[in-house]
């Protein structure tokens, strides 16, 4: 067990023996993933998105709701904004969010991935404001230091590459990873969401990535007609939008990461709502 602290989180003592044990028996993200997809009811929202738009520069959109809803969640539940690294799990210092984004809107354009930390107290005006930035910047090419990193390692020959990758995870793996890599890289963050709804894609699961500690990926689907359960326990035509979760269950029990993405979902379905009210108006 390494005595060196993570730049990133703190060592999680207060967990079942089961639980300290599930990193042992599932080493990997992959073979520790589990797969939830929700519906989310779009009746409330549309209609309180071109509202808040008709007051508001720059505009929101479903994405940036969805964000900002995320990053409540993992504020209120932080038992969810939690990740495993060398078999044991940490409790991230931070909400951080990571999402890519298009550097110009055509065809064949390159995609950026973009990493934006989120405070509890942060509006839902101020959550957009700094999401909306952050993408600017990346379309307008500032250089990021995993820009600078990417084109070190691509400068020298691929055994070497591959073996400088391998020795890098095993220094995360024991909290000597530098905090100059771990705190710009996107793959070391709270939550992953992708909008493939905006590419046209709807039923996708994403995959957890190794590198990193990520424990959470969210893919947005298309918002569109579904046929839901009406109040009077009928069939009702309504717009939603499928939302496919996947997640590493070694953070914590289904129960919990379930009831935790559920306050996201009860933000974003209704703005209005006793959830969402209070940080979008404030």
């Amino acid at each position: 067990m390494t005595l060196v602290p993570r730049t990133d989180g703190h060592l999680v003592t207060d967990v079942g023996l089961m639980r300290r044990m599930m990193p042992y028996l599932m080493p990997t993200r992959t073979e520790s993933v589990v797969l939830h997809r929700a519906l989310y009811d779009l009746t409330r929202t549309l209609p309180w998105l071109e509202h808040y738009n008709a007051t508001h520069e720059p505009k929101a959109t479903l994405f940036h709701l969805l964000l900002f809803a995320c990053g409540r969640a993992l504020h209120e539940r932080p038992g969810l904004n939690r990740f495993v690294s060398g078999a044991r799990i940490y409790q991230r210092s931070c909400v951080q969010l990571s999402f890519v984004a298009k550097t110009a809107f055509a065809d064949g354009a390159p995609f950026v991935t973009v990493k934006v930390t989120i405070p509890a107290e942060q509006t839902f005006p101020e959550c957009v404001d700094m999401i909306v930035r952050a993408i600017g910047s990346a379309r307008h090419g500032e250089k990021t230091e995993v820009d600078t990193e990417l084109r070190l390692a691509f400068a020298v020959p691929s055994f070497v590459l591959r073996t400088a990758v391998r020795a890098l995870r095993r220094l995360d793996s024991v909290n000597l990873l530098p905090a100059s890599m771990i705190r710009p890289d996107p793959m070391f963050t709270s939550l992953f969401l992708a909008n493939l709804g905006s590419v046209g894609i709807d039923d996708t699961f994403h995959h957890l990535y190794e590198w990193g500690n990520c424990p959470l990926f969210g893919a947005m689907g298309q918002a569109k007609k579904h046929v839901l359960v009406g109040e009077s326990g009928g069939p009702e035509v309504r717009d939603a939008m499928n939302v496919n979760w996947t997640f590493d269950e070694r953070i914590n029990d289904g129960l919990y990461c379930m009831s935790s993405l559920a306050i996201a979902q009860r933000i974003f379905e209704d703005p209005e709502g006793d959830d969402g009210a209070p940080a979008l108006t404030r």
